[in-house]
């Protein structure tokens, strides 16, 4: 991704849909399934011996979004990481049965660090991602998702990640092959809602990289994304839908509110406000701070409100700017609909931890060490 970016997801990255990826991959990798999600900070359990190495297929290419801005805000206080490891699964959030920490769980009983990873991470409700360009299967792998959801009364989080232009061709390039593709795609994309409660993350990096485009594209762009925001609501009027905020260590407020009023953002016909920190790890303070000024430039509906990628950000982002699987890094607030913040809707895990940006693992992948250093950090 080009810089600033928010660390998306490699050609799918996140909980997602990676069919590019081959099977050549180590015993601490797990392969992604068509559709994934996941992620209980309970206390820790044991720790491995110092002798457990972990087997990582390093890859030179990064998962996707760029680098962003390093952030001012200081790390949570150990009073707080422990109120964290503590935080119950919310019961209102859909834990896909499908995913690469959860095959790992289930293929790796034996491994010392087996039970901090499926403690703390696979038992952890995280978005499904939907990142190839597959219109023919599309509709029912959704409704998979929607109706698993709808049967146990959880709401779960989807991520169409399709955009034409995906990553300004960086490292998640991809997608349709154009608008209309797009457009039709996003209609079966709609179809597979159902009619319960669902959240929808809408196009990561879409807007707030769309610096990249030229003025024309993205016009088009931006009213492309406005007919998706309509085009889901309409489908099923409990769908939730957010839009691309960037995060706090990207594009000023006023110029991210400015290019999503034109995308749809301040319609309650198309959306239910933003998203932000997408697989970066901004501390939770500075993106709510950040999203309540984006929130009143923006305009629009008081109804309008945020929900934050916190999966990665306890010990907020890096001094030095890296984005790719930085070392250092912990799991953020548990997911829940419940966060006691106005104007901020959800704490979402929509990156899953432990899936590689691309320098511990091959991009998209679950790397065992990486998602063992993030859950006992």
């Amino acid at each position: 991704m080009v810089v600033a970016a928010s660390v998306v997801v490699a050609t799918g990255a996140v909980a997602g849909v990676l069919s590019a990826f081959d099977d050549r991959r180590g015993p601490d990798q797990a392969r992604r399934p068509e559709t994934s999600a996941s992620p209980l900070l309970a206390p820790l359990p044991a720790a491995p011996s110092e002798s457990v190495s972990a087997t990582e297929s390093a890859s030179p290419t990064p998962a996707t979004s760029a680098p962003g801005t390093p952030s001012s805000t200081p790390s949570p206080s150990r009073t707080r990481k422990k109120q964290e490891r503590t935080t119950p699964v919310s019961p209102r959030l859909y834990r896909h049965p499908d995913s690469q920490v959860l095959d790992w769980v289930r293929a790796n009983s034996g491994d010392p660090r087996h039970a901090v990873i499926a403690s703390r991470i696979a038992d952890q409700p995280a978005a499904v991602w939907f990142a190839d360009y597959s219109p023919d299967t599309l509709t029912a792998r959704v409704a998979a998702v929607t109706s698993g959801g709808a049967a146990q009364g959880r709401v779960p989080v989807l991520v169409p990640y399709a955009i034409p232009g995906r990553d300004c061709g960086g490292y998640s390039q991809g997608g349709a092959p154009d608008l209309d593709a797009y457009d039709a795609w996003i209609d079966r994309f709609a179809d597979g809602l159902g009619s319960g409660e669902v959240i929808v993350v809408l196009e990561p990096d879409s807007v707030a990289q769309a610096e990249c485009l030229s003025a024309g594209e993205r016009v088009d762009r931006f009213a492309s994304l406005a007919r998706a925001g309509r085009a889901l609501k309409a489908a099923n009027p409990r769908a939730r839908v957010y839009f691309d905020a960037g995060h706090s260590g990207w594009n000023a407020p006023g110029k991210q509110a400015a290019w999503l009023r034109q995308a749809g953002a301040a319609s309650p016909e198309s959306s239910d406000g933003i998203f932000s920190n997408v697989s970066n790890f901004h501390t939770t303070a500075d993106e709510v701070a950040y999203d309540r000024r984006v929130l009143d430039e923006l305009g629009g509906p008081e109804s309008l409100g945020a929900v934050i990628d916190t999966s990665r950000n306890g010990n907020g982002a890096p001094p030095d700017g890296t984005w790719c699987d930085p070392a250092g890094r912990k799991l953020g607030r548990a997911p829940t609909l419940s966060t006691g913040e106005d104007r901020i809707d959800a704490y979402l895990w929509v990156k899953l931890p432990g899936e590689s940006d691309g320098c511990k693992g091959k991009p998209g992948t679950f790397t065992a060490s990486y998602a063992y250093d993030l859950a006992s950090s």
